[in-house]
């Protein structure tokens, strides 16, 4: 008999990537995934998967899904979102999935997703970062400090338990568009009128603009997370955390090149101040907490991943960047 996989957020951008890599492993031989809307398993050619509708806010939703699994993997969370809302799904629900795997008695191992930001924005970070560096996460950034609290409730409410923790740079690739979806322009499209819209296209050279600070930053494949992810799901390597990386590292240069943007150098004490502004001022939209990320860089080792889970990365940063770009367009 193979395993049997809880999954929660199945159809996420991560989510739809790991079930097909957990489709494809012999070792695996049924697949239940939870999600709050209906989703259709054959849509996508998933022959072990089943749906189970429910929300990881809804502790007997989570009982039900984790009572004949072997392996939990939670990806359900929020990124972008209001404090209020990642808060109920990325915390509260998180605990949810935490102690009710603790609960049950089948479950011998849980897998769960958590970030490069749950180690933080902070200045004195190393370079590059490993795991034996703590998760300290950044209380100015929402994001990074959930993250963080998931990773010591996580810590806190299992004992027994298999446990392996993923930290994930930023996830990228034609299934995973999120970094170019909520550029600004992305964003303010939907409201401008389509006579304008038209208009502005034709002026020649006529191209957005990102500040680049120089500050460098990786990308990860949803490809290779789902490999990473189903190594951990099958025990390939001992319990504990691991970064995720692609090879090579890139800049907001790199960014704008590849969807048709320019960059403009900008100084690092420009972002600094900015931050603080972002700190300092009332009603400001969540989203601005995310100029914490290029304050410094967020390198990270990824030598355990390779050595421990057997983990090599198919695409490099630049190739995951090209693929997310070619989708975007």
């Amino acid at each position: 008999m193979g395993l049997t996989v809880a999954v929660t957020g199945p159809t996420g951008e991560i989510g739809t990537a790991a079930v097909g890599a957990l489709e494809d492993d012999d070792r695996v031989e049924r697949i239940v995934g939870m999600a709050r809307r209906p989703f259709d398993p054959a849509s996508r050619g998933w022959k072990k998967t089943v749906y189970h509708q429910g929300d990881i806010q809804d502790r007997s939703a989570v009982d039900a899904l984790v009572a004949d699994a072997d392996v939990v993997v939670h990806l359900a969370f929020i990124i972008l979102g209001s404090h209020k809302e990642s808060e109920r799904v990325n915390l509260a629900g998180s605990r949810n999935v935490f102690e009710a795997t603790q609960a049950a008695e089948r479950p011998a191992r849980l897998v769960y997703t958590s970030s490069v930001a749950a180690y933080g924005y902070h200045a004195d970070n190393p370079v590059p970062l490993t795991e034996d560096v703590p998760p300290r996460g950044s209380d100015a950034h929402y994001y990074s400090a959930q993250k963080a609290a998931c990773e010591k409730l996580l810590a806190e409410t299992t004992k027994g338990l298999d446990v392996f923790v993923l930290r994930p740079c930023i996830v990228a690739g034609p299934e995973a568009t999120v970094l170019l979806r909520n550029m600004p322009w992305e964003q303010a499209a939907p409201y401008v009128p389509d006579p304008l819209r038209r208009l502005l296209g034709a002026v020649p050279g006529l191209r957005p603009v990102l500040p680049d600070p120089g500050v460098r930053f990786q990308l990860v494949h949803h490809d290779d997370v789902a490999a990473a992810l189903a190594a951990a799901v099958a025990g390939d390597g001992p319990p504990g955390a691991y970064n995720l990386a692609a090879d090579g590292e890139l800049t907001i240069g790199d960014l704008a090149r590849a969807i048709g943007a320019y960059s403009i150098p900008v100084p690092s004490d420009l972002v600094t101040v900015t931050a603080e502004l972002v700190n300092l001022l009332p009603l400001m939209p969540s989203q601005a907490e995310w100029i914490h990320a290029a304050r410094h860089p967020m390198i990270m080792d990824t030598a355990k991943a390779r050595r421990d889970l057997g983990w090599t990365p198919r695409h490099t940063a630049h190739q995951t960047l090209k693929a997310m770009a070619q989708a975007q367009r």
